[in-house]
């Protein structure tokens, strides 16, 4: 067995918003996957994570974790004194104090870092260089400075697919001039065998056929074409039922909700659909493994982490058409133009009852154990 003093040495940043959950799952999963590592392969890491994260660390089981309850300055003020002291006071104390190879997944370079450490950061994708209308003129300069200074300065910057690296090589000029590495996010599944689905059908109130839908409520996951193509066969007379993940916020919240709530109405498509809200993991796990298939409708994706789910309990996917999503199922995924409802329509009209024993995807364990072995390698 590899000695601690051996062992790679890896700081982790647990410092996304607990609102993004995708970030939050991608710094979960992250650690879960080394877990396949080889026992003499496993990094040592500490886990720096902000008090809004801490309720997120029973989740993580590694055995080779220290986990430090860290302050991370605010974006805007971080910036600017590290631009008037000349040290990046992000990670300036971390660096002092903690004897790190490598620190991922970072994403503030004010300015640039004397250090052995391997500064390496992740950009998940740009959906505001596609999608400019669902920003702000000030998140928009936001994010183009930031990933310009973590060009500039970074060691590596990993990214999520092939498709995010097409954007870079035609947004930003830098990106040629930055070793760009491609981590393809896996799902690690926890053991299910103690949740049976009978219950979880009886609690709440699923019929024994329906699809999955598991996004949050923004207006680039398209909810909106899986409401229209329910409303388009109901007039056809056939029924199909989604089971969706997530608080259905209210009306007022946006126009976009607004008109999700007046298609549900105006089709009184209620009995169709169980918002199921914000679940325990392991039972949005096992709801979505006897789905008939998990829908993932998404204007834009940078990768996605319900497909990812999906692949790894060898559930079946109707997905948005787009690059990456094609990227990420290959021949394994069934596709459908994002703003066509009757194409959608057609394809759940048709879809046949699902045998769960069919396997679709490559072997879980083989998937997640490479997946571990490409982390590693670019830590190293």
């Amino acid at each position: 067995m590899k000695s601690d003093e051996t062992r790679m040495k890896l700081g982790i940043l647990f410092y996304f918003s607990s609102q993004w959950m995708g970030g939050v799952i991608y710094v979960i999963n992250l650690i879960k996957t080394l877990n396949f590592l080889d026992e003499s392969q496993k990094p040592e890491i500490t886990l720096f994570y902000t008090p809004d994260n801490k309720k997120f660390l029973d989740e993580i089981k590694y055995p080779y974790l220290t986990t430090v309850e860290w302050i991370f300055p605010p974006i805007i003020w971080g910036n600017l004194e590290s631009l008037i002291i000349g040290k990046n006071v992000f990670i300036h104390k971390i660096l002092r104090e903690y004897d790190l190879d490598a620190i991922y997944p970072m994403h503030d370079f004010p300015v640039r870092t004397k250090t052995k450490t391997k500064l390496i950061s992740w950009c998940a994708d740009l959906q505001h260089k596609h999608y400019p209308e669902f920003f702000t003129l000030f998140q928009r300069m936001q994010r183009d400075f930031r990933i310009s200074l973590g060009l500039r300065n970074s060691d590596k910057m990993v990214l999520s697919s092939t498709d995010v690296l097409n954007d870079f090589n035609n947004f930003f000029t830098g990106s040629k001039r930055t070793q760009m590495r491609i981590f393809r996010f896996v799902s690690v599944i926890e053991d299910l065998t103690g949740i049976d689905i009978n219950d979880l059908r009886n609690k709440y109130k699923l019929p024994e056929m329906y699809f999955m839908v598991s996004n949050q409520f923004h207006k680039h996951k398209n909810h909106k074409v899986l409401l229209l193509a329910l409303a388009k066969l109901k007039l056809g007379g056939i029924k199909k039922h989604l089971a969706i993940t997530g608080k259905f916020p209210s009306a007022g919240n946006s126009l976009y909700l607004g008109e999700l709530h007046r298609i549900i109405y105006e089709h009184n498509l209620h009995d169709q659909i169980s918002f199921l809200g914000v679940i325990p993991r392991n039972e949005q796990m096992q709801i979505m493994k006897h789905a008939q298939a998990v829908l993932q409708p998404s204007l834009f994706e940078g990768w996605s982490t319900v497909i990812e789910d999906a692949k790894s309990l060898q559930v079946p996917v109707i997905a948005s058409n787009l690059k990456v999503n094609i990227e990420q199922l290959g021949d394994g995924g069934l596709y459908f133009e994002p703003h066509n409802a009757d194409e959608l329509s057609a394809i759940l009209e048709r879809y046949p009852i699902r045998n769960i024993k069919n396997v679709f995807y490559e072997d879980y364990n083989h998937r997640i154990k490479r997946a571990a072995e490409e982390l590693l390698m670019i830590f190293q």
